[in-house]
């Protein structure tokens, strides 16, 4: 048989099994697992003896090239998919936001034009819905047929003209129960939030990047995961929570999973290795301003404790770069800070340390908390999130016990700081395959720009 690259001697890892053999790629396929495998031609063979083989990565949230609070994120999908690969993430997933005035589909064709000269690593879409009517239902159905099934509301952001009020929240859940997309939600509580900004706003000298922290307590999040998990109950919608950061509402999704209610969730490295004291640095707790908010202690132990348990079946990143230049906008007045941090290059480090070095959860747990369970629900199976064969040849090179400091400087995303800098992470990549050819050699990236493409998804998606 023959094969284009043969990954030799490395201990295979899926969300099922552990085992040693190697890897036979043939074009941008796996052809054959097995054990000493040859090459009747000549071919590309990569030593992982004494390394982790495991799925690329799959960051199912991300934000590139995203204008926001009048600048735009830092990493454009250059930027941003070449921190991917050298993170071990060989597909993402961003956002086609739509224009309140026009379809779904025209936000979508806009946000591709501006992804495929630049993707280094595959990508998928998301469909933003802002504007909520028949119309836009009746073409729900197109998108699907499209290969985007996934589409994401807002309960906030009412100035910025994103939100959607709970009639549309129900509507649209209804129309999943009989389309077989998912809504993504995210889920704060408007009002209360507003009115406890500016509760805060006028003593924001005192309290400083700190007052993100009292001006969004966890019932913001948890009264509205509550309230969107009782639309999707009543209406039989499937329901996938982002970015979820509360304890509080990681019992939520588990006691609606007890209720057999179709509803799904993340969290992220953020809320997962971080806590709210963050922001009492006079100096750079600005720069850690997300929303939702990075919580305390205790959430953090509690979503930890929810991965494991897999009520919650998925991290990403919510990846949305913005410089120190950039967060310096707010000036003092944390109404003005950009939101969002670096994230998708740290996505397997920080949950590959934490979680499986820290003795939370198994190798294979890990496997299915950022690849499988993300191609799965994300309707990317067996396509991506799996090694096997016929699967897309999307593969990671990891050394279990290498550990290095996190360096901004070293890092390949467009930001000049990180969120996890000076943290000893274990996990990156040594060597990262996307569809058969190799992006990144040695911890360096060697892909190309443009070689990533869109990836059409499945409705139905379930872990």
């Amino acid at each position: 048989m023959n094969f284009d690259t043969i990954i030799k001697g490395g201990t295979v890892v899926t969300a099922s099994d552990t085992f040693q053999a190697d890897i036979g790629i043939l074009g941008e396929t796996i052809a054959c697992i097995g054990i000493n495998l040859k090459s009747d031609a000549p071919c590309q063979e990569i030593d992982a003896s004494g390394k982790i083989v495991i799925p690329g990565g799959i960051d199912v949230h991300v934000h590139l090239q995203l204008p926001f609070c009048g600048t735009v994120s830092s990493d454009d999908f250059l930027t941003g998919t070449k921190a991917a690969a050298r993170g071990g993430v060989t597909t993402v997933i961003d956002f086609a936001i739509q224009d309140a005035e026009k379809g779904l589909m025209a936000g979508i064709e806009a946000r591709m034009q501006e992804a495929d000269p630049k993707v280094c690593v595959d990508y998928a879409l998301h469909s933003i819905i802002t504007n909520w009517n028949e119309a836009i239902k009746r073409e729900m159905t197109e998108v699907i047929k499209f290969g985007i099934p996934t589409f994401k509301m807002f309960m906030i952001y009412e100035k910025e003209g994103w939100q959607s009020d709970d009639a549309a929240l129900f509507s649209a859940l209804e129309a999943t129960a009989k389309n077989g997309a998912r809504i993504c939600v995210h889920a704060e509580s408007e009002k209360v939030m507003s009115h406890l900004i500016a509760k805060y706003l006028p003593e924001k000298e005192k309290h400083g990047a700190y007052a993100h922290v009292l001006s969004r307590p966890n019932y913001i999040e948890a009264e509205a995961v509550q309230r969107v998990i009782k639309w999707a109950e009543v209406t039989g919608g499937r329901l996938y929570i982002v970015h979820l950061s509360t304890g509080e509402a990681a019992h939520l999704v588990w006691e609606a999973q007890q209720m057999g209610i179709d509803v799904q969730a993340e969290t992220c490295p953020q809320y997962l290795l971080l806590d709210d004291e963050v922001f009492k640095d006079p100096d750079r707790g600005h720069l850690f301003a997300t929303c939702p908010q990075i919580k305390k202690q205790e959430d953090s132990e509690r979503l930890w404790e929810a991965l494991t348990a897999g009520e919650l079946t998925i991290v990403a990143t919510d990846t949305c770069t913005f410089d120190t230049k950039q967060k310096a906008m707010w000036d003092g007045d944390f109404t003005k800070i950009p939101f969002g941090m670096p994230g998708v290059e740290t996505l397997l480090p920080s949950v590959y340390t934490a979680g499986v070095l820290e003795e939370r959860f198994s190798l294979n747990h890990f496997v299915s908390l950022i690849s499988a369970n993300p191609a799965k629900l994300m309707g990317l199976y067996p396509q991506k999130g799996a090694l096997a064969v016929g699967s897309d040849a999307d593969v990671v090179i990891i050394d279990p016990q290498k550990k290095k400091e996190v360096d901004w400087q070293e890092l390949a995303t467009n930001c000049d700081w990180s969120p996890f800098q000076g943290m000893e992470l274990a996990g990156f990549a040594e060597t990262t395959l996307s569809r058969g050819k190799v992006v990144v050699k040695d911890g360096a990236f060697v892909g190309n720009q443009g070689h990533g493409k869109f990836v059409k998804r499945q409705a139905w998606g379930e872990v």
